[in-house]
């Protein structure tokens, strides 16, 4: 008995010390508020020692605001990394100084033969040298700007956090693109449009006195990737934002964000002369009209010196604009251009219009209303264009507009946020489909006219080049609803400053800098995010369907809708039928193929060329016909539908073979929604082939399990009522 009491005794504390063991080689649980600034120290214990022996001191030379941020996120960034505080110095004492300052405003910088190189790299761009300083090793950050110099610092701190070298080191960056701006869809009671990570950030009741915390991480954030403009409000405008009420919230908020780079803009409602002036009339040829937005912009300038701009959505889903007074869109933005231009704004006119007045495509309207246009913008007017011609799907045709207004700088919006790509619940990386439109051809001037080099103004010249992205962020702990949806904030950034970038290469920055460097943590978390974007296009629209989500909300399939007006309808874009699906739009259809230059034009027309990822965009198919793959197309569809439910099953294996490597709060977290990610692909899968059976009239293939329910019980379903977070009953 005394043998079997000590052997349990030993068995216990044989237990509690493994126990012990593993809670301590457990990662500490996090809530995801430090997003990529994580800072933790550096794990690998020969490179922790090379990086301390590399970096013994920090040197910045100035004291500017900016100067000052960027040596105070080295100092935190630095004492994280390092476990231990970098002194900061006046000057290199001792081999191992980082130097951080510009040409003009560095004594120490300025005596380097750095001249020719810095003069290459613009105002924002950055050089990070090993140099030799009075006898001693250094690491210098530089730039023409102040700005730039914090890029640099952000730059020199991710090559710490992605375990990379310091030796010998070598970076040069500057932006391919000028402004690179976050589009906030949020409204002044704090809700956000298509916003699904809590409130908005702006607390415009304790705005102008009270300045939360977190306006300084976002600007953080946002600098770190190289974001240099954020709208705050949404494109559907209230005139308030523009009262003397709200100009010192606003004017609070740039302050903020000033010491980092960032501008701030607001979206003007085309009708506030009427609102807010009590004009009779908002025509932008009308001299008194023109003259409220002149004073509106002076009073603006005089409350924020470094005032941005505005961002238009007119005529557009009932927003009021320079059509309702039958003039055009250039009209409308050279007011607004007039208006700003002695204060050096800018105004970002958004092509994003369509009218259920005009009997055509919709996705054709955009193209036949701006391109008669092109030439006719104000210099200091960029048209913000869609990546796709109809609203943000998980797969789109590039726009045709790019490479079609050689005249008129065009600016890309991406969204961020997901709202057609499972909101913040279904992990979806955005990386390649923002990657697969820069890099799509337009044929514009011929082979190699990609969309990137539109929007970065090497194919015709801009003078001014931009790029937008609808934020995803919100009051959430984390930012953005769900962890991993930080990435899609964060790849847009890095792709603004650089659309040549690889996606791949910037998920594996990420996954470095949010979880961990280690390789058997970075390989599967990056195969998840890479086959995320492929996996949500099969399980919700394979072959180029498109806009089959519920109406309203876009949570969940809902490809019978066949309420409201025609072109905001799931039966307008599939056009399902008894003999096959799929809207055509060759020469025998809407011909909207003929805003493409050739050879995309021919390529897209042609059933034997056009990709089978964009067939049913183009394409009405029967669907018996034959596919590559020596499918039908209705057997192709099941099959596709099979493959995006596999993929996310792979994601769930892949995920939870890293418990115990990853910290427990956000391990729980990512694994919770990706198994409603892979309920809602079933979901997804099984209602929407229910429902085109129903014309299809064929059998699903034997290899293939049938669905789950009959028809009468997907079209019971409804969401909650809440449309910020539209969860959807668990029906599996």
């Amino acid at each position: 008995m005394r043998r079997d009491a000590a052997a349990l005794v030993l068995l216990a504390f044989a237990l509690g010390t493994a126990t012990r063991a593993k809670a301590q080689a457990a990662p500490p649980s996090e809530d995801g508020y430090d997003l990529w600034l994580r800072y933790r120290l550096i794990s690998d214990a020969r490179l922790l020692a090379n990086y301390r022996a590399a970096i013994t001191r920090l040197v910045v030379e100035g004291n500017s605001p900016t100067l000052r941020v960027a040596r105070d996120e080295l100092a935190t960034g630095l004492r994280g990394l390092l476990g231990r505080s970098i002194p900061v110095d006046d000057r290199v004492r001792l081999d191992g100084s980082i130097v951080v300052g510009t040409l003009k405003g560095s004594r120490l910088i300025s005596a380097l033969p750095l001249a020719m190189d810095l003069a290459k790299i613009g105002q924002e761009g950055f050089l990070i040298r090993s140099a030799t300083i009075s006898g001693k090793r250094a690491i210098v950050v530089a730039a023409n700007s102040d700005v730039g110099a914090l890029y640099g610092a952000f730059r020199l701190l991710r090559q710490l956090q992605t375990d990379g070298s310091l030796r010998a080191v070598s970076i040069t960056s500057s932006p391919r693109i000028q402004l690179r701006v976050l589009d906030h869809w949020d409204n002044l009671d704090r809700t956000v449009e298509r916003g699904y990570a809590g409130h908005s950030l702006w607390e415009w009741e304790r705005l102008p006195d009270s300045l939360s915390p977190r306006y300084r991480d976002y600007a953080r954030a946002n600098a770190s990737i190289g974001i240099n403009g954020t709208v705050l409000t949404n494109v559907n405008a209230n005139a308030k934002v523009l009262t003397a009420e709200y100009l010192p919230k606003v004017a609070a908020l740039a302050n903020v964000f000033r010491p980092y780079g960032i501008r701030v803009y607001l979206t003007a409602r085309f009708s506030a002369p009427i609102e807010l002036g009590g004009l009779k009339t908002a025509d932008p040829l009308d001299p008194a009209v023109r003259n409220w937005w002149k004073n509106k912009a002076d009073e603006i300038y005089r409350t924020i010196p470094d005032f941005g701009g505005f961002v238009v959505k007119a005529n557009s889903e009932g927003q009021p604009g320079p059509q309702d007074y039958k003039r055009s869109h250039a009209d409308g933005a050279n007011m607004l251009a007039d208006a700003v231009a002695p204060h050096g704004g800018i105004v970002m006119w958004r092509a994003f219009v369509y009218s259920n007045e005009v009997p055509t495509d919709r996705v054709k309207q955009a193209y036949d209303e701006f391109t008669p246009l092109d030439g006719a913008f104000h210099p200091n007017v960029l048209v913000q264009v869609k990546n796709g011609p109809l609203d943000f799907q998980p797969r789109e045709p590039f726009h045709p507009l790019f490479g079609a207004m050689p005249k008129t700088p065009l600016m890309m919006e991406f969204q961020i946020t997901k709202e057609y790509l499972g909101q913040d619940t279904h992990l979806v990386y955005l990386g390649p489909l923002f990657e697969e439109v820069l890099r799509a051809d337009t044929w514009a001037h011929g082979n190699g006219s990609t969309v990137a080099s539109v929007i970065d103004g090497s194919l015709h010249g801009y003078a001014r080049t931009g790029i937008a992205g609808v934020s995803n962020v919100g009051t959430d702990r984390n930012w953005t609803g769900s962890h991993f949806n930080q990435a899609n904030w964060y790849v847009y950034g890095r792709l603004a400053w650089d659309p040549l970038e690889s996606s791949a290469d910037i998920a594996d920055d990420w996954i470095r800098m949010t979880f961990s460097n280690e390789s058997s943590v970075v390989k599967p978390i990056k195969h998840m995010m890479l086959v995320s974007r492929e996996a949500v296009v099969d399980y919700m629209t394979p072959l180029g369907l498109a806009h089959i989500m519920a109406t309203g909300h876009h949570y969940g399939p809902g490809p019978w809708v066949d309420r409201g007006r025609a072109d905001q309808t799931p039966v307008y874009y599939h056009r399902a039928d008894t003999l096959g699906i799929g809207f055509d739009r060759t020469a025998s259809g809407s011909n909207a193929v003929a805003q493409y230059f050739p050879p995309v034009r021919e390529r897209f027309a042609n059933r034997d060329s056009i990709p089978d990822s964009l067939l049913l965009w183009f394409h009405h198919v029967k669907w018996n016909e034959r596919m590559r793959s020596g499918r039908t197309l209705w057997d192709e569809l099941v099959h596709h539908y099979d493959a995006g439910i596999d993929s996310v099953r792979s994601m769930q294996r892949r995920w939870r073979g890293l418990e115990g490597a990853i910290d427990a709060a956000r391990f729980r977290d990512v694994e919770s929604f990706l198994d409603i990610q892979e309920h809602e692909a079933r979901w997804w899968r099984d209602a929407t082939l229910q429902y085109f059976q129903t014309f299809s009239r064929r059998p699903i293939p034997a290899s293939h399990a049938p669905p789950a329910h009959p028809l009468s019980f997907y079209l019971a379903l409804r969401c909650p009522a809440d449309r910020t977070r539209p969860r959807c009953p668990a029906i599996y």
